[in-house]
């Protein structure tokens, strides 16, 4: 479904991605680890076109996005989740949802609004209520929701639970799971290595934006590089 290949990236001289090439296929829940500086934001944001590859190549279902512009890369299917939540709070959680749904014509949106709901029933709770008033989980469920509303195929989450309580991350990162298990792909950067790859499929391990490890999400939780780096030991 995804193929990244070869991608490099720049920030002025410096080179964040170094050839970054990974594949996620229609269905999987992958994840990506690594160190605060390893090129996962930049991958993400890379997919979804708001940065440029320098070289290499980003493909959807065999058809490039790496050169053509974020918004229609959102209409192609990716939706992405920026680190930080980003809802708009002084709009009410229906509004901040409907403008998730922006690429779609309105009366297709009743679906994926009773779809973010039913991934979320927090927020139907609170549809009328500012965003700026939710707590910092049911932020991030708001984020998430309105992602849901441009019916992606794939979609992208940046540290989903950065910020939030021990309880909350479970939360989220189940939901997270149920979305994947409806029909979504789903590619994540996320801190808690070991409750990232308790819900995935396949992982993949970046470092100074070089991928050096791969594989699937039991492996990786037994690899001794990764139990020592992000698990713990």
């Amino acid at each position: 479904m995804l193929k990244v290949k070869a991608i490099h990236v720049y920030y002025g001289t410096i080179h964040a991605l170094k050839g970054v090439s990974f594949e996620v296929q229609q269905g999987e829940l992958v994840t990506l680890l690594g160190a605060n500086g390893a090129g996962k934001t930049t991958t993400l944001r890379t997919v979804s076109g708001l940065l440029r590859p320098a070289r290499g190549s980003v493909e959807l279902e065999g058809k490039a996005l790496h050169r053509i512009d974020a918004d229609e890369i959102v209409r192609r299917g990716v939706a992405h989740v920026p680190e930080g939540r980003k809802v708009f709070p002084r709009f009410t959680v229906l509004e901040n949802l409907k403008i998730g749904g922006y690429t779609r014509p309105k009366p297709a949106l009743a679906p994926e609004l009773d779809f973010a709901f039913q991934m979320f029933p927090r927020l139907k709770e609170r549809q009328k209520q500012y965003a700026g008033t939710l707590s910092g989980g049911e932020q991030q469920m708001l984020a998430i929701a309105r992602a849901l509303m441009a019916k992606p195929k794939l979609l992208l989450l940046d540290e989903p639970s950065m910020g939030l309580a021990p309880k909350i991350v479970e939360l989220i990162l189940e939901n997270i799971q149920k979305i994947n298990a409806a029909g979504v792909t789903v590619l994540l950067v996320e801190q808690n290595a070991a409750m990232a790859l308790a819900i995935s499929h396949r992982g993949y391990v970046l470092e100074t934006g070089e991928v050096i490890l791969e594989g699937t999400a039991r492996d990786l939780a037994g690899n001794d590089l990764v139990r020592q780096a992000y698990l713990g030991g």
